[in-house]
Order: C-alpha cells, then sequence, then structure tokens
C-alpha cells in the first residue's frame, strides 16, 4: 500500500510587523543622532602613535590654523552661553542678554573681544565662515585676549572636569602654540591633550611588542 501524499502548503509569513519596527528604529537614529558641528578652519594635525580618543563632553578645543589664528570652541551650548557670560560681566563687554544667549548658537568664536558684539548680531550662516574671522588674538605677553577667555572658562568649569584640548596645523608657529599654552598657564590649566593623526606603530618598537603583548593577553582571556 503507497504511503498518502500530504498536500503541500506555501510558507507565507506576515512582514509588516518587522516593516514597522524598522521604521520605528530608522526614525528613532534619525532623530537621535547628533552631527559633528563643522570646524573653525581645516587644519592637517601632525600624526602620532596615540590611539586614545577625545573626549567629546566638557570640551573646550583651541584650534590653530597655517596661518596662526586661533578659534576658541565649546562641546555644549550652555558652556558657551556662560563663558560668553562671565567675560560680559569682567570685563564690561556691554552685551545685553539676548546677545549673551547668542553665544550659543555660534559654532565657536574667531575674534577680539572690542568685536564679539557685532560678532554676536552676525546671522548664523556668517558666524561659522571661520576663514573669514581674523581669530582670538593671541599675538604676545601683552596682546593675548586667550588668556580672558580661558580665565572665564576655568570660572565657568570651577569643581567640575574640563576637557581642554589644542588641535594645530602641522605648520602653524611655534610663537603661536607657546602663547596658547602661557594662556592656559595663567589659569592654572596645566593639563590638556593635543589632537593628532593616528598613525600605526613603528614595527619592532618597543611600543608596538608592548602593544602585541597586550592584545594577546586579551585573546587568551
Amino acid at each position: 500500500m503507497g504511503r498518502p501524499k500530504i498536500a503541500r502548503k506555501s510558507t507565507w509569513v506576515d512582514m509588516t510587523a518587522f516593516v514597522d519596527v524598522a521604521f520605528l528604529l530608522l526614525s528613532f537614529f534619525i532623530l537621535t543622532t547628533k552631527f559633528k558641528p563643522p570646524e573653525a578652519v581645516s587644519v592637517v594635525t601632525p600624526n602620532s602613535v596615540s590611539s586614545k580618543a577625545a573626549e567629546e563632553l566638557d570640551q573646550c578645543l583651541v584650534t590653530l590654523s597655517p596661518d596662526g589664528k586661533v578659534y576658541l570652541s565649546y562641546s555644549e551650548e550652555e558652556r558657551k552661553i556662560q563663558v560668553v557670560d562671565d567675560l560680559n560681566k569682567r570685563l564690561n563687554l556691554q552685551l545685553t542678554p539676548d546677545e549673551v544667549k547668542k553665544a550659543g548658537k555660534a559654532e565657536f568664536f574667531a575674534t577680539p573681544l572690542s568685536q564679539l558684539k557685532s560678532f554676536l548680531n552676525l546671522p548664523k550662516e556668517e558666524m561659522a565662515k571661520g576663514s573669514s574671522m581674523p581669530g582670538i588674538p593671541c599675538k604676545d605677553s601683552t596682546s593675548n585676549e586667550l588668556t580672558e577667555w580661558i580665565a572665564s572658562t576655568t570660572t565657568v568649569f570651577l569643581g567640575e572636569k574640563l576637557n581642554l584640548m589644542v588641535k594645530g596645523d602641522k605648520d602653524a608657529t611655534y610663537p603661536v602654540f607657546k602663547n596658547v599654552i602661557d594662556a592656559f598657564k595663567k589659569s592654572d590649566q596645566l593639563k590638556f591633550k593635543i589632537i593628532t593623526n593616528q598613525e600605526p606603530l613603528p614595527l619592532n618598537s618597543p611600543a608596538a611588542e608592548t602593544a602585541a603583548k597586550k592584545a594577546k593577553g586579551g585573546a587568551a582571556e
């Protein structure tokens, strides 16, 4: 007697729920993604073998352009407002409360303090044109307005963690870099990080051998 044949039925899966979940996830990532803000000016950083990532929060970044201009930026909008408010009160810059609030929309600061008022009243598109800005004066000890910015930054971050960083073009001159460091020292900011372009460790170097041993140890665990 032959075996009875079982009727074949096509398999059908309702994908509606999967499509809904996919769109929900896509919408979530689009709405919560924080895009990287535009840089004050394009710089080519020197190379180093450091692999430690820069902190993204509580950041105060000083950027040095190839032509010696100095730019200053903060990672949080609130910090920008607080720093400009402290400058306004200490130095009597005669900024209105509305102008102080506008500091939160600035991607970076790159003007002398005497021009800060007019800078804050520029359209946001104009404020973002770093190459056309004169930069923060940082020529020598008698004309180093970065000192005032760092002093206010220190006041704002008092008792909190401050990630002070320097990002300089490889063609930036040493005197400008020295003046930046002098501005840090006047506010007792002796710890800072230099942002560089990562490169691989030289083969057969002690650092490469140490990194290889650590990698093997981690794999063994």
